[in-house]
Order: structure tokens, then sequence, then C-alpha cells
């Protein structure tokens, strides 16, 4: 019988599902806010548009701001609602399909984010 490292309660009829790393309760677990990083950046959201790797279709791209990854997810979709256009969040980096530079660089410095615009 194999053994994993890991192992240990993982189910309790007095409180529920419990976290095998911590031993609390899930509502009570404390790993997931010891693992979240603090974000880094100087503060300045740069906006490009990329067209590599992406069958020629043009992206906006919006990297470096300083935000969790939450907060990130939701300024994504105030831009994507901004440009009327699809996208995505991902590896904090926010992805707008299609080339809305000036838009995205107007609604984040309406968000109050300093932004400025990168490549050419």
């Amino acid at each position: 019988m194999k053994r994993s490292s890991t192992g240990g309660l993982v189910y309790s009829t007095e409180s529920g599902r419990m976290c095998p790393a911590c031993r609390n309760p899930l509502a009570q677990c404390l790993c997931k806010q010891a693992a979240k990083p603090a974000p880094a950046g100087d503060g300045v959201a740069r906006v490009s548009r990329e067209t590599k790797g992406r069958g020629g279709k043009c992206v906006t791209v919006v990297k470096g701001l300083a935000l969790d990854a939450d907060a990130l997810a939701v300024l994504g979709k105030q831009l994507r609602a901004a440009c009327g256009s699809g996208g995505t969040t991902k590896d904090g980096v926010i992805e707008v399909q299609g080339d809305h530079c000036e838009r995205i660089l107007d609604a984040l410095q309406k968000h109050g984010h300093r932004a400025k615009r990168a490549g050419g």
C-alpha cells in the first residue's frame, strides 16, 4: 500500500470537506490566501497591439497593471465592454480582440490608471 505525502483527513462529518494542506475546513482554509503573491508592476499599464501566433488576427494587449486576479478580470470585462469586443484575461495580461489601443488608453485613464502606448 502506497501512502501519499499529502495524505490526511479530507472530509469530516462535523465540518465537511477539509483542506489537506492546512487541515482546516475549506471555508476557513488559509492556503489560497497565503499563495497569492503580490502583483509586480511599476503602476504603468502598457497597451500594445500584437498579431504573433494568432493567425494574422490583431489583439490589443494590456500589461503591467499591479492588480490581483479578481480586479484584473473585472477591469478586463469593463475594457471589453467599452470596445464592444471579446477577449480574455490570463496570466496578468488583458487581451481584447481587435485594434482598440486608443479606446483602451482612454478607458484606463478614466478608471484612474496610468497608461501609455507600447510598441509601434
